[in-house]
């Protein structure tokens, strides 16, 4: 995660609005990045100014007499006014109700798509990679001729590995992972201090399909087919570097 994304989430991060994953981002950037942990106590600085007890207006007693005279002169126009609307309100009410009913039932069939589902899967995969340092990979070798073979009788598939060093994106390793329902081969590599997960697996469609980039959870992701086999990839990288990454591997495919 980045410094951009990280000022978009700060302000859920300090109220505890964020899941765990994103939370979790947050800290780990804050924890490398000076700006944005000031930002954070600047931040808290602030919430804790904002209970200054001097900060407050204590209206005089008169001023709170006539504050409740006018609230009950208004109370009584509204009293009025909902005796004469009634019924029009209610038939109202009737059919918002009937609506939101139907737009309830329709987001209950419909649910969440097979690639929304798979999407969340590697978000949480690429996030325990990062939490587990010893999980993050299993042959840890910037060499491609020694993390392919190492996939060997592992995988029913031999999955295609490259190294794009000399375009600033050295491969780190390799790794066994689980998604969709099957082991995965899982690339890791690395952009300054940004790591890149990924996935590749046999494609079930026939057909060939181009870069879908998504965003979710404060993650970068890009999804593809190629040559009968199907893509995922995940980073806090921003979107036009992760785009250069795939473009540099699907040539090199």
């Amino acid at each position: 995660m980045g410094c951009e994304e990280t000022r978009e989430l700060i302000d859920a991060y300090a109220d505890s609005e964020l899941d765990l994953v994103s939370s979790l981002s947050v800290e780990r950037h804050m924890q490398v990045c000076e700006d944005c942990m000031r930002a954070h106590h600047s931040l808290k600085a602030l919430r804790s100014l904002m209970h200054d007890e001097s900060l407050y207006f204590r209206p005089s007693a008169g001023l709170r007499k006539h504050i409740r005279s006018s609230l009950r002169d208004e109370v009584k126009a509204a009293r009025r006014l909902r005796l004469a609307s009634w019924r029009w309100l209610a038939a109202a009410a009737s059919v918002a109700l009937v609506a939101i009913a139907s737009l309830t039932l329709v987001q209950r069939t419909k649910g969440p798509s097979s690639e929304d589902l798979l999407a969340q899967e590697v978000v949480s995969n690429h996030v325990r990679s990062l939490m587990e340092p010893h999980h993050a990979v299993d042959v840890p070798s910037s060499d491609q001729h020694t993390v392919k073979p190492w996939f060997n009788g592992k995988l029913d598939f031999s999955p295609p590995v490259e190294n794009p060093a000399d375009q600033e994106f050295p491969l780190v390793g390799g790794r066994l992972d689980y998604l969709g329902g099957r082991t995965v081969a899982a690339l890791v590599y690395q952009r300054r201090h940004h790591y890149i997960n990924l996935f590749i697996w046999p494609s079930n469609d026939a057909h060939e399909m181009s870069e879908k980039p998504m965003r979710r959870q404060g993650y970068n992701l890009i999804h593809w087919d190629k040559s009968g086999m199907e893509y995922w990839v995940i980073s806090d990288l921003n979107e036009a570097e992760l785009r250069q990454f795939v473009e540099i591997i699907q040539n090199r495919l």
